[in-house]
C-alpha cells in the first residue's frame, strides 16, 4: 500500500496495524500518511469460521498480518492448505486465482492476498464454488458492513 489512507472507525472498533490492535473509544478516523499493513475488525476471521478450505488458507494469511512475530509459522501453514488445496479443484479459473494468491503472499502483499481469497470464497458459499468471482469484486455479507474507506486497494 502507499500513498494517504483514510478510515472512519465507529466507537469500540477495532483495527489492526502493522500487529498492533487499536481500539477506539469514540467515533473516529485514522489518516495514514505512509506504507502501513492494516486490517478492519470487519474483516477479520475467527479461527472456528475458519471450516472451508479456502477460509483455512484466508486465517493463514490473515495471521501473517495480525500476528508478524508468527510469520514463519503461517507461512508453513499457508502453504500446507495451498497444496493440499490445489488437487481438489476442479476449475481452472480458480487454481489460477490461488496461484495468484500463492504469489502475492511470496511478495509480501498479505492484504491484496486476503481480498482475493474473500472473493473466492465468498462465490463459493454463494453456491458458485466452480466459478472464480468477477475481477475486481469485493462482494459479501463482511464487506457490506465494513465502514467507507478511503483510498484502500
Amino acid at each position: 500500500m502507499s500513498g494517504t489512507i483514510r478510515i472512519s472507525l465507529r466507537a469500540g472498533e477495532r483495527v489492526y496495524v502493522n500487529g498492533a490492535v487499536i481500539r477506539v473509544d469514540r467515533k473516529t478516523s485514522l489518516e495514514f500518511l505512509n506504507n502501513v499493513v492494516f486490517l478492519l475488525e470487519s474483516h477479520v476471521m475467527q479461527k472456528e469460521e475458519a471450516t472451508t478450505p479456502l477460509r483455512r488458507l484466508y486465517f493463514c494469511v490473515q495471521k501473517m498480518l495480525i500476528e508478524p512475530s508468527s510469520g514463519f509459522v503461517a507461512r508453513q501453514e499457508f502453504y500446507r492448505h495451498y497444496l493440499a488445496l490445489l488437487p481438489a479443484l476442479e476449475d481452472g479459473r480458480v487454481a489460477d486465482t490461488l496461484e495468484e494468491v500463492r504469489k502475492l503472499v511470496n511478495l509480501g502483499r498479505a492484504f491484496e492476498a486476503l481480498k482475493t481469497i474473500r472473493r473466492l470464497y465468498e462465490a463459493q458459499e454463494a453456491g458458485q464454488a466452480g466459478s472464480a468471482p468477477p475481477e475486481g469484486k469485493d462482494r459479501g455479507r463482511r464487506r457490506r458492513r465494513s465502514r467507507k474507506v478511503k483510498g484502500a486497494a
